[in-house]
């Protein structure tokens, strides 16, 4: 009996630690999750607050009276809340609203701009149930110029076109009718080609600007030598110049290097010195120089013209702008080249400037990033090199009566 009794004993105690062991091992493969106690923060509403009132967007809410409820800065600096009222627009939009159900769009551009308020604000005002209504208002400045810019861009290409594609047409029709005159068909021939170089030049730039504004991808910039840059852009403006015997004057290399487009940054140049040429008097001249300005290479361009007034200088770097119609068109000119100079320089991190007075002549100054290696930030901290100038004053504001530019080339 005793032996019996142990081996029972040792039967349970092994049953028992088998299921011990089982239950210990099934909770190291599946542990009980431990709590997670809740991060402490702000509660639901006031971060909905939080982000009412630091969107981009002008919201109100207005009740069935027409009387502002909730409104965030935004909608005050849109003007869609003033001293407590909503825009008129807003609050008769709000009340159609409500009896409707529909959300609809209302525009709520300034009516008397002052200040520094959008020139275009769209709003779309929707039911929020129980007698409210929100009206959520964004500014539209841009995307209204834009617009406005197309629309006036595809204006001036089409007028362009039409006047040397009708004159060419007309004198054709010259040409047929005098065909027994060689003296005329020579005369009307020549105006024939005139035109349809006028039209060739005007449909490659803008094939040019087009580039330039994103329709393609914009060539890998190099190292460019910036006195390669002035010897090519010299050459292409050379008959001009020789045609309206203007001299042409330039500075001493530099050996001077920026980071872009050969190609581009000689047209750039050859635009501002054509530019130049066309705008001076017979028998005066234009001068060209470069230097370093601090972390820029600055290149100028001088001439003893007309000038222009201050009220157009902003203006001149715009599309088809033109100070003098009739000049402009006498020269040849399309309208594009001071655009096409604006959009290169901006495509190069740099930028165009312009200094001009009326009847002493104008500069105007392209600004390029210097192209530096990389082991030579020992320059940077010793100052510009012997003969370039470190200081701040831009090539553009200086005199064009006094710029002294030694090496005459013409």
């Amino acid at each position: 009996m005793d032996a019996l009794l142990y081996v029972a004993i040792a039967v349970g105690a092994l049953g028992l630690g088998l299921a011990l062991g089982i239950r210990t091992a099934r909770r190291r493969v599946d542990p009980v999750p431990a709590r997670v106690e809740p991060v402490p923060g702000p509660p639901m509403a006031d971060l909905l607050q939080r982000v009412f009132r630091s969107t981009d967007e002008g919201l109100v809410v207005l009740n069935k009276g027409g009387d502002v409820v909730l409104h965030n800065p935004r909608a005050a600096e849109l003007g869609v809340v003033t001293a407590g009222r909503a825009d008129a627009r807003a609050a008769a939009a709000c009340q159609q609203v409500l009896a409707s159900g529909v959300a609809i769009a209302v525009d709520l551009s300034p009516l008397d701009r002052r200040g520094r308020q959008p020139a275009a604000v769209l709003a779309h005002v929707r039911p929020l149930g129980s007698g409210f209504s929100m009206v959520e208002a964004a500014d539209t400045s841009d995307a209204v110029r834009l617009e406005a810019t197309r629309r006036d861009f595809v204006a001036n290409v089409s007028h362009e076109l039409k006047t040397p594609v009708g004159a060419v047409g007309l004198l054709a029709e010259a040409v047929l009718d005098a065909a027994d005159d060689p003296v005329e068909v020579r005369r009307f021939g020549t105006k024939i080609l005139n035109e349809a170089t006028r039209l060739g030049n005007l449909v490659t730039e803008l094939i040019a600007l087009s580039r330039l504004t994103g329709a393609e991808r914009l060539p890998e910039l190099q190292v460019v030598d910036v006195d390669e840059v002035v010897r090519e852009a010299m050459a292409r403006a050379r008959l001009s110049a020789e045609a309206a015997e203007i001299e042409i004057i330039v500075d001493r290399p530099t050996g001077l290097e920026v980071e872009g487009d050969l190609t581009l940054l000689v047209t750039a140049l050859s635009n501002l010195i054509e530019n130049a040429i066309a705008y001076s008097p017979l028998g005066a001249s234009v001068s060209v120089s470069r230097r370093r300005t601090g972390e820029w290479v600055e290149i100028a361009v001088t001439d003893r013209g007309i000038g222009i007034a201050l009220e157009h200088q902003q203006r001149v770097f715009e599309r088809f702008f033109r100070v003098d119609p009739a000049r402009s068109r006498a020269t040849g000119g399309t309208g594009l080249g001071l655009a096409i100079v604006k959009h290169v320089l901006a495509n190069h991190g740099g930028e165009v400037r312009l200094w001009s007075s009326p009847g002493t002549g104008s500069t105007f100054t392209m600004r390029l990033p210097v192209h530096t290696e990389p082991d030579s930030e020992l320059d940077a901290e010793l100052g510009s090199p012997p003969g370039q100038d470190g200081g701040e004053t831009p090539i553009a504001a200086a005199d064009p009566a006094r710029v002294e530019l030694p090496d005459r080339v013409g």
